[in-house]
C-alpha cells in the first residue's frame, strides 16, 4: 500500500506537467548545449589542428559569456518572484524565448550572408544566438527549481527533486532521436528539431500546471537582489566552514562544467571519434551520472560527506588526467564515464555538505549563494579553456590538450582548500 500511495505521488497532474519541463529543458541541454552545436562550430571553424583549436576557443568564449549574463541577471529573478508572487508566468516566457532563438539557429545556419571575419556571416549569428538561447534556458531554471515547494511539502520535496532529474535523464534519450535527421554532417540541422521538442515538452507544464501564487512583496527594491547577494555573502564569512567549501565548490565545479562543455569538440578533434561514437559515449556518461548518483548516495551517508565531495574530486582529477594523455578511443571511453560519476555525484554530495555546514534558519541563503557561486563559476573555466586554445592554436592539438590540464589545477586548488575545513 505504502508503495501505490508512493506513485500516486508522482502522478498528480501538477507533479506530471511540472516534471516534464524537466524532460523538455534536458533535450536542449544535451542535444544544443553539449553535442550538436559544438559539432557544428567545429564543423564550420574547425577542419585542421589549428582551426580546431580556434573553434574551441569560439565554444568556449561563447559558454562563458552565456553564463556571465545569466550572473549578471539572475539576483533580480528573486526580487521578480517576490514581487509577483508567481514563478511559471517567467519559466514560460524564458523557455519559450529559448525555444525560438533555438528555431532561429537552425534556420539562419543555412543561409549564406557572405563573410564576416574570414567566417561565414550565418554562423556569427548562430553563435549569438546560441548565447542567448542557453541564457534563456538557464535562466527558466531559477524559477523552475522555485516551483518544487509549490509541488511538494518538506517530507516529499526529495522524492520529486529526484523524480524530476530522472525524468530530465530520459528527456536526453529523447533528444537523440533528432540524430537520423541530421545528413552529411551538417549538425546545423538538429536545432530546428530540437526547438520543436522542447516546445512539444514544454506545453504540458504551460497549459496543465496551476499555479497558486504566493504572496506578493511590493516593497522590494527592484535591485535588491544585488544587496541580498552581498549581505548572505557578508554574513557567510562568519561561518568558515561553510565559506571554505563555496570556494571548493567554485573550482570543482568550474572544472566539471567546462569538460562537459568542451567534450565533443575535444572527443572529435583530440581523440578521433565520430560523432556516432560520441554520441554513444555521452550515453554511457548519462548512464555512468545516474549510476554515481546513486552509489555516491550511499558513500555519502556511510562516510559523511567531507570525505564524500574529497573523492568526487579525486575521481575529476583522475579523468582530466587520463583525457588529457588519451591517445586512444578505449582511454576515453574511461574518461567519459568517470566524468559521468563526477558529474551526477557532485550534486549529491556537495548539496548533503551545505546541509550539514548552515544552519537550519540560515539554510536557504546559504543555498542561493550555493547555486550563484555554480553561476559564477561558469565562467572562468571557459576563458581559460578558450584563451590557451586561442593562445597555442600554432600548437596543434597540443593547445586541446593543455587547456584540458589546466582544469586539473582548478580541482587540486579545491582539494587543497578542501582539507582546511574542519570536521
Amino acid at each position: 500500500m505504502q508503495n501505490k500511495q508512493g506513485w500516486k505521488l508522482f502522478l498528480t497532474l501538477p507533479v506530471l506537467s511540472w516534471a516534464l519541463y524537466d524532460f523538455a529543458n534536458t533535450i536542449f541541454s544535451s542535444n544544443i548545449t553539449t553535442i550538436f552545436f559544438p559539432f557544428y562550430v567545429q564543423e564550420v571553424a574547425g577542419g585542421d589542428e589549428r582551426l580546431d583549436q580556434i573553434a574551441s576557443t569560439f565554444l568556449s568564449y561563447a559558454n562563458a559569456v552565456s553564463s556571465f549574463f545569466l550572473v549578471l541577471f539572475s539576483p533580480l529573478f528573486g526580487v521578480w518572484i517576490d514581487r509577483s508572487g508567481r514563478k511559471k508566468r517567467y519559466v514560460a516566457a524564458f523557455a519559450l524565448a529559448a525555444i525560438v532563438c533555438t528555431a532561429l539557429m537552425g534556420l539562419v545556419a543555412p543561409q549564406n550572408f557572405g563573410l564576416f571575419g574570414g567566417l561565414p556571416a550565418a554562423f556569427a549569428v548562430v553563435v549569438v544566438l546560441f548565447v542567448a538561447a542557453k541564457f534563456f534556458y538557464q535562466s527558466s531554471l531559477i524559477f523552475y527549481d522555485a516551483m518544487l515547494p509549490d509541488i511538494g511539502t518538506k517530507e516529499t520535496m526529495p522524492l520529486l527533486s529526484g523524480f524530476g532529474v530522472a525524468v530530465g535523464y530520459m528527456g536526453t534519450l529523447v533528444g537523440l532521436t533528432v540524430y537520423p535527421l541530421v545528413s552529411d554532417g551538417h549538425y546545423a540541422d538538429a536545432f530546428l528539431p530540437t526547438a520543436i521538442l522542447f516546445l512539444i515538452f514544454t506545453m504540458p507544464m504551460m497549459f496543465l500546471y496551476k499555479e497558486t501564487p504566493g504572496p506578493a512583496l511590493d516593497k522590494r527594491p527592484f535591485f535588491a537582489g544585488y544587496r541580498d547577494v552581498l549581505d548572505t555573502f557578508k554574513e557567510m564569512r562568519h561561518y568558515r566552514p561553510i565559506f571554505l567549501f563555496m570556494i571548493v565548490y567554485f573550482f570543482i565545479n568550474d572544472a566539471i562544467a567546462t569538460a562537459i562543455a568542451m567534450m565533443a569538440v575535444y572527443a572529435k578533434a583530440i581523440v578521433g571519434f565520430t560523432s556516432g561514437e560520441f554520441i554513444l559515449l555521452y550515453l554511457v556518461s548519462t548512464v555512468s551520472s545516474i549510476i554515481g548518483s546513486f552509489i555516491f548516495g550511499y558513500i555519502t551517508k556511510a562516510v559523511g560527506a567531507k570525505k564524500s565531495v574529497f573523492y568526487v574530486g579525486f575521481i575529476l582529477f583522475s579523468a582530466l588526467l587520463l583525457g588529457t594523455f588519451a591517445i586512444n578511443q578505449a582511454m576515453f571511453w574511461v574518461t567519459g564515464s568517470l566524468f559521468g560519476v563526477a558529474l551526477g555525484a557532485v550534486w549529491v554530495t556537495s548539496r548533503i555538505f551545505i546541509i550539514e555546514l548552515s544552519p537550519e534558519d540560515k539554510r536557504g541563503q546559504f543555498f542561493g549563494l550555493f547555486a550563484f557561486s555554480g553561476k559564477l563559476s561558469a565562467i572562468a573555466g571557459p576563458l581559460m579553456y578558450g584563451t590557451i586554445t586561442l593562445v597555442l592554436a600554432d600548437y596543434g592539438n597540443i593547445a586541446s590538450r593543455t587547456a584540458l590540464a589546466s582544469l586539473m589545477l582548478f580541482v587540486l586548488i579545491g582539494l587543497f582548500i578542501h582539507r582546511k575545513i574542519p570536521e
